[in-house]
């Protein structure tokens, strides 16, 4: 099989062209690395079967002769993290929005199949606990741009269900929820690798908020096995899944885990959302997927628990800090 994968320099991305590799296929990329990195594909380039563009799916005619040479598309180019999203909220809707629409536009000609990376933002502000896939979105006001990503990302189902049903477009959407793992970093605001790094550095762990929140985390390997198995199953065709673990934890609770890992000396800070971001931001409480869905039709079972998780992803940091 050929696949493309935009965004695939990305944290998830990178991951997920290393699979289709070693599973023997094709597969191309196209990253603007303005969240990726070439670091995360670099072991990738001697691979005959790799190929890589660097530039923005927003380039048309780029992206329309990448989609023309593939028969997959794992569309995951969007604008993420938090503090990204509060900063540059211009950016998340444009990149999210007019990229997807491209997506699908060029894959309709072509009758492509498009595997479309949503998000549990999509849930805003609900607080009926499990998410389940068909569950009303309960956003915040336009006002405040933390809810621009969420909106974003909605738009963008709407747009992928709608080609869906409109033009035949093969297409699968996957709600990720707090994918983390080797190769995410911390800038944007992912908690885990900003916890670990700030724990490497002897701290202060700054937890947003009082710490009550909390929030589930799914190794990426996980995610990527959910993301190829949905690709392969027709019968996830034209439908939405949440992808992730259902392992709660509050980020009070995780803090404590990398203090207790990296170093016990490490002092603990509390900053309030304000501080931390903007005025009025708001956040969810609670944040767990209902995955009997995605269970039930691909045999989905999240590997590794959050120690687990914690250990493997502080390696990977001590590594590269050691390489820098």
């Amino acid at each position: 099989m050929k696949y493309l994968i935009t965004g695939g320099a990305g944290f998830i991305g990178s991951h997920l062209a290393e699979e289709l590799l070693a599973q023997g296929h094709k597969v191309s990329i196209i990253d603007n690395l303005s969240t990726g990195s070439v670091f995360n594909i670099e072991h990738l380039k001697g691979n005959d079967r790799f190929s890589y563009t660097i530039d923005d799916i927003r380039n048309e005619p780029v992206l329309a002769e990448l989609i023309d040479g593939c028969e997959v598309v794992f569309h995951l180019a969007a604008a993420v993290g938090v503090r990204l999203i509060v900063e540059e909220p211009v950016h998340t809707i444009e990149t999210n929005i007019e990229g997807t629409r491209l997506v699908f536009k060029h894959a309709a000609k072509k009758r492509r199949k498009v595997i479309l990376a949503s998000t549990s933002e999509v849930y805003g502000k609900g607080t009926k606990v499990p998410f389940a896939e068909d569950d009303d979105m309960v956003l915040g006001s336009t006002k405040k741009s933390r809810w621009s990503y969420a909106a974003s990302k909605a738009v963008d189902e709407f747009l992928a269900l709608s080609y869906a049903k409109e033009k035949k477009v093969p297409t699968v959407v996957v709600r990720l929820f707090n994918t983390v793992g080797p190769r995410q970093v911390g800038h944007y605001g992912m908690v885990v690798p900003r916890f670990i790094t700030q724990a490497l550095a002897g701290g202060p762990i700054t937890v947003y908020g009082d710490g009550g929140q909390s929030r589930c985390f799914c190794y990426v390997k996980d995610a990527v096995s959910g993301l190829i198995g949905l690709s392969n199953e027709e019968k996830a065709v034209g439908d939405v899944f949440n992808l992730g673990s259902d392992e709660e934890i509050t980020m009070g609770d995780l803090a404590e885990k990398v203090r207790s890992l990296i170093d016990p000396d490490a002092e603990i800070v509390h900053i309030p959302y304000e501080e931390a971001y903007e005025e009025g931001f708001e956040d969810m409480r609670r944040r767990v997927p209902a995955i009997a869905k995605i269970a039930s039709l691909i045999d989905f079972k999240p590997t590794r628990n959050i120690d687990e998780i914690l250990v493997l992803t502080a390696d990977y940091i001590r590594e590269r800090l050691a390489d820098s």
